[in-house]
């Protein structure tokens, strides 16, 4: 397969860039890298095994501009966007240094005089930002004509990037130009005249990309977390150059802190849902640290839900998903919801499977890749053909808290199935003051006398036979689940020592059947497992109870085993 090149009119802006007066160096001291990378990737990455967008290739000794590339235009995309740079800086062996500088100095001289794939307006931010963030660690005992062809490609790709960025998708592709052109501006010689105009821009961007509430309209909370990131990176950069930061970027952190705090679970990491993943370990919390803002979490942010008591945290999608252009990566996971305590994630969602090709990932979107009910052969919203988007998705969503003495919850409902069974789902989720007891019921009910009539029909079309439906809950894969002796029972044990109980005493089967765990870390996706109850409506209404809970015998707070222990059931 040929390998695509950039359009004729990005050619051309390359072409000119090399006109451009190559700066001599940083204007101060190099900026200390914000960035934060994945250990994990960073090491596979040292050891000769790239994963990037579902494909791995092993090529130990190789330069990575020398890899045999997929049959995949954005595997070679990614490998020019340069982000790995965060991941080998995170791994910090002098291997994964020496390979940086290698890597980019090849790269500066392969194709910084403006040929090949790499020069395209949004891998050219990403590249620039990264290659000014890790400015140090790249011109190590580097000699002093290497130095220079740094600092000449960095000054040729900053002014392609000026020349482009207009033409520059809406998003987090244009955020990251605008960050890359201010640390341009404020970090690199001759480049300063970049300084007000992207800090501006970037404002306007911040304005547009978080919403009045603090979220992203298309919902993901690993997206969110990646613009927070960026902007407060580029806030504490302007403060440090003595520079104002203009209000919109401020007023955006500060609404988004307090939305990311809501998105968290005990652990730090971020709720899986609409295709992020839980977040690189520390991003968030440098970013946080930046702003130095602590407002409290809302009970409900960007349309999830959040109970947290004791050493538990509850996260629900409690909201109609994406529509339109904006659902092309979003998931059918109304109300589907994820369960921590302490370090340790119990139930999960399988996790966007975007990292393991197009496969996975359509099947990732789906309702029963998520904690919730699912109608045998439908999910709560349809995805669609070539442009992914979610059709049919449920339009009445709706939920309100209870709280008492003894426990906070939620009742909430959504319309997913009505169109094609006449059908509500509703889910009832309440967590007890201490943290030690989950209980739920889904509820599958027609609510109008309208939904009955589909109901009858769909019946009729079924042979009276029903609707056979499961409610999933997907395990992490460091979590041990064993059937107990009461058939209804299953016993879950942490990595930390927990035991806890899951129990259905209904007519429901009680299974345990194979899952997965898709982390765009993971070179492969993790088998796990999932407890599933399954059952069939015939009625205008059927109801499905279950809890789960930590055993009597488990204290409220466990010393966590070490990491290589493995816990064991007896």
């Amino acid at each position: 397969m040929p390998r695509p090149t950039p359009p004729r009119s990005e050619r051309l802006a390359a072409r000119l860039a090399v006109l451009s007066r190559g700066a001599r160096g940083f204007t101060r001291p190099g900026p200390e890298p914000r960035t934060v990378g994945s250990v994990e990737r960073g090491a596979q990455i040292v050891a000769g095994r790239f994963l990037f967008r579902g494909y791995m290739v092993e090529a130990q000794g190789r330069s990575i501009w020398d890899l045999p590339l997929p049959d995949d235009p954005e595997f070679e995309a990614e490998l020019h966007g340069c982000a790995w740079l965060d991941d080998l800086a995170a791994e910090g062996s002098a291997r994964a240094g020496r390979l940086s500088r290698e890597w980019v100095h090849d790269w500066a001289r392969r194709f910084g005089a403006g040929g090949g794939p790499g020069w395209r307006a949004d891998l050219t931010g990403r590249r620039v930002a990264g290659w000014i963030a890790h400015g140090e660690m790249l011109l190590e005992d580097v000699d002093p004509a290497t130095r220079r062809r740094f600092f000449r490609s960095l000054s040729r790709q900053v002014a392609f990037l000026s020349r482009r960025l207009r033409h520059v998708t809406e998003g987090r592709d244009r955020l990251d130009a605008l960050h890359a052109l201010l640390l341009a501006g404020l970090h690199l010689e001759g480049h300063e005249r970049h300084r007000d105009r992207a800090a501006a821009r970037l404002a306007a961007e911040a304005d547009r990309l978080v919403d009045a509430e603090g979220g992203v309209a298309w919902r993901n909370p690993e997206d969110l977390s990646e613009i927070f990131v960026r902007l407060a990176h580029a806030a504490e950069a302007l403060r440090n150059s003595g520079c104002q930061v203009p209000g919109s970027i401020d007023g955006a952190l500060g609404r988004a802190a307090p939305v990311l705090r809501a998105l968290r679970h005990a652990d730090g990491s971020l709720a899986r849902f609409h295709g992020g993943g839980r977040g690189v370990p520390g991003r968030l919390d440098a970013g946080l640290a930046c702003t130095g803002r602590a407002r409290p979490a809302p009970d409900r942010a960007m349309g999830f839900a959040r109970i947290a008591h004791g050493r538990t945290t509850l996260i629900v999608d409690a909201a109609a998903p994406p529509e339109g252009s904006l659902s092309s990566e979003a998931h059918a996971s109304t109300l589907a919801f994820e369960l921590t305590s302490g370090r340790r994630p119990i139930i999960v969602s399988c996790g966007a499977g975007r990292s393991f090709g197009p496969k996975w990932r359509r099947a990732a979107r789906a309702t029963a890749s998520h904690s919730t009910l699912a109608i045998d052969g439908y999910s709560s919203a349809r995805i669609g053909g070539e442009d992914g988007w979610l059709s049919q998705a449920p339009r009445d969503v709706r939920m309100e808290r209870r709280r008492d003495e003894t426990s906070t919850g939620l009742v909430a409902g959504h319309d997913g199935y009505v169109p094609s069974h006449g059908l509500t789902h509703i889910r009832q989720l309440h967590l007890d003051q201490a943290g030690r007891s989950l209980s739920g019921e889904d509820v599958l009910a027609t609510v109008e006398r309208e939904d009955e009539a589909i109901f009858d029909r769909a019946m009729e079309e079924a042979g009276q036979r029903g609707f056979p439906f499961a409610v999933r809950f997907h395990l992490h894969p460091d979590i041990v689940a064993q059937k107990d002796e009461d058939p209804g029972s299953v016993l879950l044990m942490t990595k930390g020592g927990e035991l806890w109980v899951f129990r259905h005493g209904g007519r429901a089967a009680v299974t345990i059947e194979p899952s997965v765990y898709l982390d765009s870390v993971s070179l492969s996706p993790r088998p796990t497992r999932q407890i599933v109850l399954s059952t069939t409506a015939v009625d205008y209404a059927t109801r499905v109870s279950w809890t789960l809970a930590k055993a009597r015998q488990t204290p409220d707070a466990v010393r966590d085993l070490v990491h290589d222990e493995n816990p064991v059931l007896a």
